[in-house]
């Protein structure tokens, strides 16, 4: 489909759009109001593709601008949340967050240096990197919910391991998920070549 706004953008835009709003319900403490936003935000996350797909909107634009918006929502509500004045619980701990941006960072910057010097550009999402991004938001909406409904956290901690470890584990299995397409895709060009 050669027009841009396609109903998976919008759904797209819709959560670019979300984000400061779910940033000033955190601000103004209203837990409940940005659980729900975060939750309608994730869910227009899992229809966006869904609607690219049943309805053949697939654009250069959708492929651009989702996973910006899906990583824009999560880094912003783990920073947010990190801060104590945003919660009623403890915060999501510093070491957590910096963990989390810090393998996205490390995502983008290789994949920007890889299409830079080799040309690269069909960077395929893991299964691990998928299970990652369910995790986080996972750990966000039960954060979330612990504050909209003032219940206990000790359960937090080992999700909070669970999640750096998991952002590390799908950090590294990306290098080799990586390097396994451009082989690929380098033995195709070879034998096309002959």
């Amino acid at each position: 489909m050669s027009t841009a706004l396609t109903v998976a953008n919008f759904l797209t835009i819709l959560r670019l759009i979300l984000i400061p709003v779910f940033v000033t319900a955190l601000f103004y403490q209203r837990f409940g109001w940005a659980l729900s936003i975060f939750l309608f935000a994730a869910i227009t996350d899992g229809l966006d593709g869904l609607v690219a797909r049943s309805l053949n909107q697939k654009t250069q634009l959708g492929a651009i601008l989702d996973p910006m918006a899906d990583k824009l929502l999560l880094v912003t509500a783990f920073i947010v949340l990190s801060l104590p004045r945003f919660t009623f619980s403890d915060p999501i701990p510093f070491w957590v967050t910096i963990t989390v941006i810090s393998r996205d960072a490390f995502i983008v910057l290789g994949a920007l240096v890889i299409n830079m010097v080799t040309g690269f550009s069909q960077f395929r999402p893991s299964l691990l990197g998928k299970i990652n991004t369910i995790l986080q938001i996972v750990q966000l909406v039960v954060f979330l919910g612990a504050n909209a409904f003032n219940l206990h956290s000790d359960y937090l901690m080992p999700l909070y391991y669970l999640t750096v470890s998991m952002a590390v584990l799908s950090g590294l299995h990306y290098i080799v998920h990586v390097n396994r397409q451009m082989s690929e895709i380098s033995q195709v060009k070879q034998t096309s070549d002959k």
